[in-house]
């Protein structure tokens, strides 16, 4: 039985954080995709936030690109009141044989990939100075270390990002990560880092609804026990509603399931202060394989129509009869 989180490791409240709720987001929706160029508008931006600043404070963003520009100058022209933690999409810098669905890659395009990824870094910065009252944290990538990853970036890579980040900016420096990695792996890059971010997914670990919090709270710990005196956060942490059966049994993803491990998991989190990013936001369509039912395109906790699924419709009540008067009026 592990011991609180409070009674072992550092808080959040090391880095003067208030425990709220927090939540990914990423607003694309049918016939938009981020690898084609086409954006979310700032109406459908603002009406995105509209709904989730009903219960959540922390935003967590994927990139730098004209969507988390969009989506910070939202927030700031509306006069919302979101922490963000902003993100660095990060291509592969080194071919990965351990990747499923391939990773093989020519010098030239490593190269291309650098020079993205230092690009990147630069528009990270300059959006953070811009948006200094916003921005709470930032995140020199996403999933870049873990051994089935497409987009692998060696970790002394990683810890010259972050150098170059704090030289330029105030605000505290992670790296989300599945929690696997941390304990070996990406212990120097720790050493650089102001707090850890892990992710956790039971269902892609065939794991069911009767063991999947504690599976949570091992991963969890696993890296928190490992790091005593460096606060660790959750970025992710979710259950989709749909699958195909790749890589996640199509009996063990639906909405029942979902709600239940998010009122567990908010459950544990809330009473141990463990800021915890839920994943995600809204379904996107783009994610993932052609096939309808790709796990990958139903994590949202609200459906691509911005209807609430069976984990929000007590908090949303009202967002249901709201949008099917409006679909009826179109």
């Amino acid at each position: 039985m592990f011991k609180k989180h409070s009674d072992k490791v550092a808080t959040i409240s090391s880095m003067k954080l208030l425990h709220e709720n927090a939540i990914c987001y990423s607003g694309y929706r049918d016939g938009q995709n981020p690898r084609e160029g086409l954006y979310p508008s700032y109406d459908e931006v603002k009406e995105d936030l509209l709904i989730l600043k009903k219960n959540w404070s922390y935003l967590r963003l994927y990139d730098c690109g004209p969507h988390a520009e969009l989506v910070l100058d939202v927030i700031k022209t509306e006069k919302m009141h979101f922490k963000v933690m902003l993100g660095v999409d990060m291509a592969a810098e080194m071919s990965n044989p351990n990747c499923p669905w391939g990773a093989d890659f020519s010098q030239e395009v490593i190269n291309a990939n650098r020079q993205k990824n230092c690009d990147e870094i630069h528009s990270m910065i300059a959006l953070t100075k811009k948006y200094d009252d916003i921005v709470f944290s930032v995140s020199v990538g996403n999933e870049a270390s873990v051994e089935w990853t497409d987009h692998m970036v060696p970790v002394d890579s990683l810890v010259n990002y972050v150098k170059q980040i704090k030289k330029e900016i105030h605000q505290p420096v992670t790296f989300c990560e599945n929690y696997v990695p941390w304990t070996y792996k990406l212990e120097p890059l720790v050493a650089e880092l102001d707090f850890i971010s892990i992710h956790t997914y039971p269902a892609w670990e065939y794991r069911t609804m009767e063991d999947a919090l504690e599976y949570t709270k091992q991963n969890y710990y696993s890296v928190a026990h490992h790091y005593p005196d460096k606060p660790v956060i959750i970025t992710e942490a979710g259950w989709t509603t749909a699958s195909n059966g790749r890589g996640i049994e199509p009996w063990n993803a639906n909405e029942v399931l979902q709600a239940e491990y998010y009122q567990q998991l908010l459950a544990w989190t809330t009473e141990e202060k463990i800021l915890t990013f839920v994943f995600e936001a809204f379904d996107e369509p783009w994610k993932g394989s052609p096939d309808k039912l790709e796990p990958e395109k139903h994590w949202g906790l609200f459906k691509v129509d911005r209807t609430p699924k069976l984990v929000m419709k007590n908090i949303y009540p009202n967002e249901v009869i709201n949008i099917n008067k409006n679909n009826a009026v179109a």
